[in-house]
């Protein structure tokens, strides 16, 4: 399986107790990688948030600039992951899967595919609840009871955790980090998860392409037939601009 940050990086996850070492800020904040992009076509809110955030293990762009890192959130199935799945076995890609707890209790094909095909299964939330909305022992419980049904039922340790409704607060990242949890936002996305108005392919592909930065973390939605549809294209276009993929 292919790593997502170099070797001394990544953080093996362990059924460990969660705590926090002090008083952290609760302030909740809804992240997004803005529009303003530097040099390398890198939105300035995902550098920001790397290098406030870095030392929680809290991350929007990857280390590895030269590489982009497909990204998809599994809140519930439409239908289109199979494809999704078909074109990135096709493509010889890995990718990251966030499963809700839903998701992970309804569709055990689909998550044993992920994993024998060799991608990444990420945290999304047992319930999909904004974690700084919660009591710490909730929050706790909203990351490790997903770990812990995870290990149960697929035999699988996961490692990244992407918080549920894009919200955040330090609390939070501290959280994640003591459940032995890296953070994983993403540098871009787009409005793709509206079943009944999707994105016109073409103009998506367009979009997708002309954003690509090198560390990318891209989120995408598996319920979108557009990103079904222009996947292996994307993959083609990336590539073609000198990315790994």
């Amino acid at each position: 399986m292919k790593r997502l940050f170099s070797a001394a990086a990544i953080l093996t996850a362990a059924l460990v107790p969660c705590y926090s070492a002090y008083a952290a800020d609760t302030t909740k904040i809804g992240y997004g990688q803005g529009k303003t992009v530097d040099q390398l076509n890198r939105p300035c809110g995902a550098v920001e948030f790397n290098s406030r955030y870095a030392g929680l293990d809290a991350y929007a762009l990857s280390q590895d600039d030269k590489r982009i890192i497909l990204t998809f959130d599994q809140g519930y199935e439409n239908g289109y992951t199979e494809k999704i799945l078909d074109t990135l076995k096709e493509k010889n890609v890995s990718a990251v899967f966030f499963l809700t707890g839903d998701y992970a209790k309804k569709e055990p094909v689909l998550v044993k595919r992920m994993i024998a095909e060799g991608h990444t299964l990420g945290n999304h939330g047992m319930t999909h609840a904004s974690l700084p909305a919660l009591s710490d022992k909730e929050a706790e419980k909203e990351i490790m009871s997903l770990h812990e049904y995870v290990i149960n039922n697929y035999g699988y340790q996961m490692q990244y955790f992407r918080p549920p409704c894009g919200e955040y607060s330090e609390k939070a990242l501290e959280t994640i980090q003591s459940c032995g949890y890296k953070t994983l936002f993403w540098s871009f996305a787009y409005v793709d998860w509206k079943t009944d108005s999707q994105p016109d392919p073409d103009k998506a592909l367009e979009q997708l392409t002309n954003s690509a930065h090198g560390g990318e973390i891209l989120l995408l939605h598996s319920v979108s037939s557009t990103n079904a549809g222009i996947l292996g294209q994307l993959i083609d276009s990336l590539r073609a601009k000198g990315f790994t993929v």
